[in-house]
């Protein structure tokens, strides 16, 4: 699962009006309890592409082949206590509750922290699985080609690029 920037104004949108038209939370200023929400998923996409970027250093530095990339990169998320895969749902959820505690913009909060939860979870699930609809797609475009090779990498990079382009997402 992989969390888009094109998806963050979507995503904190549709949190918020869901929340709210169930009544789990009253906001004083929807907009603005919406830019709260997208302030935690632009942070978590910064911390992610910052791990990648440390992970492909460490990975150079070190030598280490291709293959290392998610151990290495798991292992650096853990030193941070930051959420990949998966988890991360459930980390950018927890986030997002913790906003809500805070921000000025949510006036009260009625559900428990379980429902809350789950709710934001099923919305950041629903945007964030677009990256294996799209991983399919790139793979259905570049069948052609050997998985593993050079080549194939080179490719499956190329075709992801177009077709995020295509859908809007980054």
């Amino acid at each position: 699962m992989k969390l888009y920037t094109g998806k963050i104004p979507t995503i904190a949108e549709e949190t918020i009006r869901s929340l709210t038209a169930d009544e789990d939370i009253e906001v004083g200023d929807a907009h603005e309890a919406q830019l709260d929400i997208e302030a935690i998923l632009k942070e978590y996409v910064r911390l992610d592409r910052e791990l990648t970027d440390k992970a492909k250093d460490t990975m150079e530095q070190r030598n280490l082949p291709y293959g290392q990339f998610g151990k290495l990169k798991r292992a650096l998320a853990e030193e941070k206590q930051f959420a990949l895969g998966e988890e991360a749902t459930a980390w950018i959820a927890n986030q997002i509750l913790e906003s809500f505690m805070a921000s000025a913009h949510i006036e009260e909060v009625f559900a428990d922290d379980v429902v809350l939860r789950k709710k934001v979870r099923e919305v950041l699930r629903k945007h964030m699985q677009v990256d294996e609809e799209l991983d399919q797609e790139v793979r259905n475009r570049i069948k052609n080609l050997e998985e593993g090779t050079q080549a194939w990498e080179l490719e499956y990079k190329r075709a992801m690029e177009q077709i995020k382009r295509k859908h809007g997402l980054e």
